[in-house]
């Protein structure tokens, strides 16, 4: 569930420095944005940014991009950001429909936390996961393709698992239960809510 709309979410947030405002512009040269040639790790879908600031936070040396298309989600994640100083961590307000607008050949690694589900069939292609998503991840992936998805969706979950698999990704690791079975974890606000109210954690990590 996202927050109601915040009368000029969309103005504040340009005045953080960790927006980027126009990023088609860097497209195929985000490493220079950042100064460096570290990975470059993308969260879609990033909500208030619980997960993307603390893993920025943890891994000083991957650089980290958050995409988010709610004005008034992202700005949460630019108020925690605001006596903060993480040069390794950047924010894009977008629709990951587009996704091969803004980045080429890039990324390294694509985190999907709590994604929505859209479980009405005709919606199969909003899903993050299916193979419509799947292909567009092609045209950014540097390298091998490398994603880690986190649900409380059994049926998001399921459905994942076998559009990864039908699509030719290789499943690396797998859990039912996350915070039974892996000790390192980092987590987003939703997932903090739902473990307190004892829902499992599905996630699963492939490559391609």
């Amino acid at each position: 569930m996202r927050l109601k709309n915040i009368k000029g979410a969309k103005e504040k947030i340009m005045l953080s420095p960790y927006i980027i405002s126009s990023p088609e512009k860097h497209k195929g040269n985000f490493q220079k944005l950042f100064n460096n040639n570290n990975p470059i790790h993308l969260e879609i879908g990033m909500g208030k940014g619980d997960f993307i600031i603390a893993m920025a936070q943890k891994y000083p040396h991957i650089n980290f991009i958050g995409i988010e298309k709610f004005d008034s989600v992202i700005l949460r994640a630019t108020q925690k950001l605001e006596n903060i100083d993480l040069p390794n961590l950047k924010l894009i307000r977008f629709d990951a429909t587009d996704i091969e607008n803004i980045f080429e050949n890039e990324i390294d690694l694509i985190y999907l936390n709590f994604s929505d589900p859209w479980p009405k069939n005709r919606h199969e292609d909003r899903r993050l996961t299916s193979s419509k998503f799947l292909n567009r991840y092609d045209k950014i992936f540097k390298d091998k393709a490398h994603i880690i998805q986190k649900t409380d969706n059994r049926k998001l979950f399921e459905y994942s698992l076998k559009s990864f698999t039908d699509y030719g990704y290789k499943i690396q690791k797998v859990s039912l239960n996350l915070h039974e079975d892996i000790e390192e974890n980092t987590e987003t606000e939703y997932e903090k809510k739902f473990v307190s109210l004892g829902f499992p954690i599905y996630m699963v990590e492939v490559k391609n």
